[in-house]
């Protein structure tokens, strides 16, 4: 069999030779979004050679994240992103993973006096959670720099948080964003807590490209809805039994029951290489990246087998994603 494991060919794979030859480039890089995967690691156990979920969407000289893991104010550093550039911030669920870096890009902003506006995207309890970040920053917002006499500066100014449910459709900056709430989350239906929260996956529809981002999910016929006909499908992927034993490893003294209990979480909410293949199929997606990777490392021969599962389901490009890709 042969695999179709390989680089995307979108538009920051394209290499041209001379100046104007790389404005050409950087025209249509601009013109149809590039996502860079700053982060690619499957939480919540950390990896030494991969960050926290997070990504960088680029369209029409804006910069937005989508999703903000631990670590993700030094990864856009590395493509000369500054946290008081970004424009807008898209989050798919309030899992430590995905908002841990989300006070530092905060508070990075404040100190280097941002004044742009920036507005937060998410799903419900994503304006709670915000809330908290920014109370958390009164302490060091009122001391600043330590200068006597310096006037007050309020590090909430141009701070929004927009939430978004399930179904719900937005126009940002020329994107059309859609948002599906997906199977990460399985509180019974009529409960509270399914009401309080959902887990959602969004697609951005740009004038020259669609890209869904599945955010963490389990199988999900709304995701697959979601996903249908789009240029780039920017997937999760786990190993479960392996993260349970890595989990196992990092935390020795976890309660059986806890780690049952995550078992089940993991099995139910979260995609195999299998379920990332039959995903791509039936959404018919045009290339697939798969990046929230918890499994065997490239080097490992066990590698090839997540492979042959997506290679098994789906016959389009795919590339399991490390950081700083481009797609």
């Amino acid at each position: 069999m042969t695999f179709k494991a390989l680089p995307i060919a979108l538009a920051a794979a394209i290499t041209l030779a001379g100046p104007a030859a790389a404005q050409s480039a950087d025209t249509m890089r601009d013109r149809v979004g590039t996502w860079i995967t700053l982060g690619t690691s499957g939480g919540p156990v950390t990896n030494p050679g991969r960050s926290q979920p997070a990504n960088l969407l680029r369209f029409a000289g804006k910069d937005y994240l989508v999703d903000v893991g631990d670590g993700t104010a030094g990864q856009i550093s590395k493509v000369e992103v500054q946290s008081k550039m970004i424009d807008g911030v898209f989050v798919s669920h309030l899992h430590f993973d995905h908002t841990g870096g989300l006070a530092a890009i905060l508070g990075l902003r404040f100190q280097t006096s941002a004044s742009d506006p920036l507005t937060i995207y998410g799903p419900p309890g994503t304006r709670e959670m915000v809330e908290g970040l920014l109370a958390s920053m009164v302490p060091g917002a009122t001391a600043n720099y330590g200068v006597a006499g310096a006037p007050p500066i309020d590090h909430r100014a141009g701070i929004e948080v927009v939430e978004l449910r399930d179904g719900d459709s937005i126009t940002v900056d020329g994107m059309r964003v859609q948002v599906a709430s997906n199977t990460h989350y399985s509180f019974p239906p009529q409960s509270e807590l399914a009401q309080r929260f959902q887990s959602l996956s969004y697609r951005f529809d740009l004038p020259g490209r669609s890209i869904v981002y599945t955010g963490d999910t389990g199988p999900s016929d709304a995701v697959e809805t979601l996903a249908m006909d789009a240029d780039l499908l920017v997937a999760e992927m786990m190993d479960i039994p392996l993260t349970i034993e890595r989990m196992r490893m990092a935390n020795p003294g976890m309660p059986e029951p806890i780690l049952k209990q995550m078992q089940t979480h993991l099995s139910d909410h979260h995609l195999s290489a299998s379920d990332v293949g039959a995903l791509a199929s039936r959404s018919r997606v045009g290339a697939v990246a798969v990046t929230h990777f918890s499994g065997w490392a490239a080097a490992d021969a066990r590698h090839a087998e997540y492979l042959r599962q997506i290679a098994e389901a789906y016959d389009g490009p795919f590339v399991i994603a490390d950081d700083m890709d481009a797609f």
